[in-house]
């Protein structure tokens, strides 16, 4: 990879053998016999041959890449890796600006729908007192980004690297936004550069119990008892990809990248149950198989096994909770964070700005308002 900096306009363009292969490779599928009774063995062969051949014969990327082509786009090299991002500028004046990170197995599809919300609020029917200039980044090893030439791409290094595309694109000062890993790495950038980050708003704290806070555990409501349950629950009985992908990536990444069936099997099991609806679960995958990253983003869950990002921060710090979703501990990120809100809201999930874009867009407006008038 080489060291040019300049930034540089791009348009998806998938070139149409790499659709056809796909189709041929879903159409020639092997199935993975199921056992009578199989509950819990993890994603069923009924669903992902569902999704398979919705994928092959009805889902249409184009119309997808279309809606990505709608909004600027370009790609720099940061620290020796492409980077490809949406720029998205608002016409109000005196406009926020915000780096809005993902997840895996996600991309920056994730985000589409609160675009318009953000940036242009009265087109919306919201009040134009605030608005935002956008920064939606493909993380490195994900997606339009392409496949990283290296290692150590974990939430630290991808911080650093938001931290000067930001201020390759002349900002100084913004605010950051994040969910699943994008959470993480919107908490890191305001932990590493308080005095550049006015705060962060994101979706998940997940935060394991402060061992400086003796007989906090006892103390803990019953609300943040049932979320440390269901955090041990998922620990327990959910989180094997986690596990295997941050141990063994690359193990991994031979199977993904040869099979979209297996890369849809293996997705899904993140997807599936969250919600999101047949057709964002393919569009995530396509984005995947179709750059070639289906394999470099597992590589983030091996990068925090081995340099795992502290956990306290002081800058404000806003987290919106969806019942869908993994709860977070309030306690422990009161205990480990600067935290000026806390939302719960009675309907999304762990797509919320997917799901829900109208509460979460509206939730980010509310929360850095409070920090500009405040």
């Amino acid at each position: 990879m080489n060291d040019d900096t300049g930034i540089r306009p791009y348009r998806v363009a998938i070139p149409d053998e790499d659709l056809a292969d796909l189709r041929d490779r879903l159409a020639r599928a092997r199935w993975a016999p199921e056992p009578a009774g199989g509950k819990g063995y993890g994603v069923p062969t009924a669903r992902v041959r569902e999704l398979a051949e919705y994928w092959r014969d009805r889902y249409d990327w184009r119309a997808w890449e279309a809606r990505l082509n709608e909004y600027p786009q370009y790609t720099t090299v940061v620290d020796g890796t492409r980077v490809h991002f949406l720029h998205v500028r608002s016409a109000l004046p005196g406009a926020i600006p915000l780096v809005l990170s993902h997840g895996w197995p996600g991309s920056v599809y994730e985000y589409l729908n609160v675009l318009g919300p953000l940036t242009d609020p009265a087109r919306h029917g919201l009040d134009t007192g605030i608005a935002f200039d956008l920064v939606v980044p493909s993380l490195p090893g994900f997606g339009f980004s392409g496949p990283t030439p290296d290692t150590g791409w974990g939430v630290q290094r991808i911080a650093r690297a938001w931290l000067e595309l930001m201020a390759r694109l002349g900002y100084e000062r913004f605010g950051a936004v994040g969910n699943d890993w994008g959470s993480g790495i919107s908490v890191e950038l305001g932990r590493i550069a308080p005095d550049r980050v006015i705060g962060a708003h994101v979706t998940q704290s997940w935060c394991e119990p402060p061992e400086d806070a003796p007989g906090l555990v006892e103390r803990l409501s019953p609300r943040d008892r049932a979320a440390m349950r269901a955090w041990n629950d998922y620990l327990e009985n959910e989180a094997a990809y986690g596990i295997v992908q941050g141990q063994q990536p690359q193990t991994l990444a031979h199977a993904l990248c040869d099979s979209p069936v297996g890369l849809l099997g293996w997705n899904a099991q993140a997807m599936h149950e969250h919600g999101l609806d047949t057709e964002a679960i393919l569009t995530h995958a396509s984005v995947h198989w179709l750059t070639g990253t289906a394999g470099s983003a597992l590589r983030i869950y091996a990068e925090e096994l081995r340099d795992p990002p502290a956990d306290r921060s002081a800058f404000p710090l806003a987290v919106a909770q969806f019942p869908g979703d993994l709860p977070s501990v309030r306690a422990f990120t009161e205990h480990n964070h600067d935290l000026r809100s806390w939302t719960e809201f009675d309907r999304g999930g762990h797509y919320a700005a997917y799901e829900v874009p109208d509460l979460l867009a509206g939730d980010v407006r509310r929360f850095f308002s409070s920090l500009r008038d405040g």
